[in-house]
């Protein structure tokens, strides 16, 4: 699943008229990075779902056939239902076996590949190294397990993969992430893993554009 519902507030003005998602990097909007690499990944059937400029996203990326994927679309109400919500939302489409979940906002090139949960481990959170801008982290990460309390700390990604026990009890509507896993986490139920490569949270137009420049210079056959 990818998460693609939200406004976008600080990415402002640009997000007013195009979703977060249709911005682009190297002229390929982010979204369809995302579903490349899933695509890479051996993902097939994805489910997006959607409420600000929904319609745009939709129009964009179609069944996902010419991406070589199969789409499905969780169209949300004006304001979202913000991450639990919106998964809890999705859970007819995905499945009884645990799926993954990444935000769309974010890049990342981490390989994607579904860990072995074991049977009462209900999330696998991928981590990464505090950014400037979330010097305090996130989770603890010892021995593979995620917990609440403890250094050193590290930022959750926005990648996750997910049993649908973790939210099948929950009451649909507007419901953020953060209470769900730290629910999970005091019960000994999350494990994780530190990833060490690329990884960046497009908040800003400022890191955007920083994006754009780096993968321009990455790949100078890009059209300008």
């Amino acid at each position: 699943m990818i998460l693609a519902a939200g406004r976008g507030e600080r990415m402002r003005p640009l997000t007013d008229r195009t979703p977060k998602p249709l911005l682009t990097i190297g002229g390929i909007p982010l979204i369809e990075h995302t579903i490349a690499r899933l695509r890479s990944a051996g993902y097939r059937e994805l489910v997006v779902n959607l409420a600000h400029l929904g319609g745009q996203i939709e129009d964009r990326l179609g069944t996902g056939e010419h991406l070589g994927v199969t789409l499905r679309y969780s169209r949300e109400p004006p304001g979202a239902l913000e991450t639990a919500g919106g998964i809890r939302e999705a859970l007819p489409w995905l499945g009884e076996a645990p799926f993954l979940v990444i935000n769309g906002d974010i890049w990342c090139d981490h390989p994607l590949q579904p860990p072995v949960l074991e049977p009462a481990t209900l999330a696998h959170l991928v981590l990464v190294a505090n950014p400037a801008h979330h010097p305090g982290g996130d989770f603890m990460l010892e021995a593979g397990r995620v917990g609440l309390l403890g250094k050193p700390r590290y930022t959750f990604s926005g990648i996750g993969w997910y049993r649908p026990q973790l939210f099948a009890r929950l009451a649909r509507g507007r419901r953020p992430l953060a209470p769900v896993l730290r629910t999970a986490i005091a019960d000994g139920r999350v494990t994780g893993e530190l990833h060490a490569q690329d990884w960046i949270d497009i908040g800003t137009p400022e890191r955007l554009l920083e994006l754009d420049r780096q993968y321009r210079k990455r790949n100078p056959d890009v059209p300008g």
